[in-house]
């Protein structure tokens, strides 16, 4: 799907954040015009872009509070922390930019501020995590105490805690689940605030939360399910296979082999891309920083990966994101699995059906496609055929 601009990930990201509109996550005319004014190729113009868009709406959500209208604070404040994600998103170059971090905050403030004029609130919470925590949000079903089938949603490579309400939350709330949403290492203020880097065994992340779910009187412990959004379609499936407390798992898209697709764009298979970053790392470092210099994805996707997996260079970079791999782990999966994948997925092509073919649990495999306008990766653009499918299925299981 192309939104205004022709360069993918311009794109991409502007159907991203357009995607969150069912769930007030966005407004379309919001979103279009602020894609009209930004320059194509210019990271510093998508961020004042968007800047702008978040600060407006923030100043709605603030004078309708004041006004006492709370439904159109909530929703305001909705969409400004989502544009507040939006504008940081292209201003990674630098690691230690405090704009990073100012952004995360002012959309992880906006989130906080929606989240108190609901009924019942979110609630905020830091889960004991090694030796600091995990900032999490729980959304109760309803007011009561009754145990409630939970999912435990978390990210990807590039996302927040707080754009989970929108990529699932809502939608499982609304279906009558308590959901948790985290961000673990690598993720949100995670690696913006705590300088945690991603970490191939995520079991170590998730088994933490399951340990506070079980302590809440609304969480059903025989019902807990993990749901792993983007690069989460490697992470769930990966602590699935160790953390049994899991009763269902899904994950969009999976992901069996992270670095497969990324060598298939260079045009060569894992074993040719590993030999030639053991035996020729300045070769490749070379041939990634030149396309970085003409392909947008490929200079984001670069830049955010090394400020997060903590590598200093391209072939470091490739050498950490090769631990992410289900081969070993894959067949100690139990619960039932969801494996989607999207028809025109440009990041993980390929690789769902791969994780569906090996996994021995009892599964299900979903492909979004074209004909559903839902072919994009994790279906962006499409939130309610992908939430009517994922959470039928679901339903299913937890027999409801």
């Amino acid at each position: 799907m192309k939104i205004i601009f022709n360069d993918p990930i311009y794109s991409f990201e502007m159907l991203r954040t357009l995607s969150h509109t069912p769930y007030n996550g966005a407004d379309i005319g919001e979103c279009l015009n602020t894609g009209y004014r930004i320059k194509e190729g210019d990271d510093e113009s998508w961020y004042r872009e968007w800047l702008k868009t978040a600060e407006f709406s923030q100043k709605i959500a603030e004078k309708s509070l004041n006004d006492g209208h709370k439904v159109s604070a909530r929703e305001a404040y909705l969409r400004a922390s989502n544009y507040y994600r939006s504008a940081e998103f292209f201003i990674h170059q630098d690691p230690d930019d405090p704009r990073i971090l100012e952004l995360s905050n002012k959309s992880c403030k906006c989130f906080q501020k929606a989240g108190k004029l609901f009924q019942p609130e979110f609630e905020v919470l830091e889960i004991p995590y090694e030796n600091t925590t995990l900032p999490a949000y729980f959304i109760k079903a309803d007011d009561s105490s009754q145990p409630r089938p939970t999912i435990i949603l978390h990210t990807g490579y590039d996302g927040t805690g707080e754009e989970l309400y929108f990529d699932g939350g809502a939608a499982a709330a609304r279906r009558g689940y308590n959901c948790l949403l985290f961000e673990g290492p690598g993720q949100g203020r995670v690696i913006r605030e705590r300088k945690i880097k991603f970490r191939p065994d995520w079991e170590a992340a998730v088994t933490p939360v399951v340990d506070y779910l079980i302590t809440r009187e609304e969480v059903d412990p025989d019902r807990i399910a993990l749901y792993g959004h983007s690069f989460g379609g490697y992470l769930a499936p990966r602590a699935a296979a160790f953390e049994h407390r899991i009763h269902a798992c899904i994950a969009n898209g999976g992901i069996y082999d992270y670095l497969e697709p990324q060598f298939a764009k260079m045009q060569m298979n894992r074993e040719q891309g590993m030999n030639s970053i053991l035996n020729n790392p300045e070769e490749v470092d070379k041939i990634v920083y030149d396309l970085m210099k003409t392909e947008a994805q490929i200079r984001w996707a670069m830049q955010d990966g090394m400020w997060k997996f903590g590598a200093d260079t391209p072939h470091e970079l490739f050498l950490k994101e090769s631990e992410y791999n289900l081969k070993d782990c894959v067949k100690q999966i139990q619960c039932p699995m969801l494996i989607i994948d999207s028809e025109k997925d440009q990041f993980f092509a390929g690789q769902a059906k791969k994780l569906y073919d090996v996994i021995q649990s009892p599964k299900k495999f979903i492909l979004f496609n074209v004909e559903e306008s839902a072919e994009e990766h994790c279906q962006m653009g499409a939130s309610s055929i992908s939430h009517q499918k994922i959470y039928d299925w679901l339903d299913k299981i937890f027999g409801i």
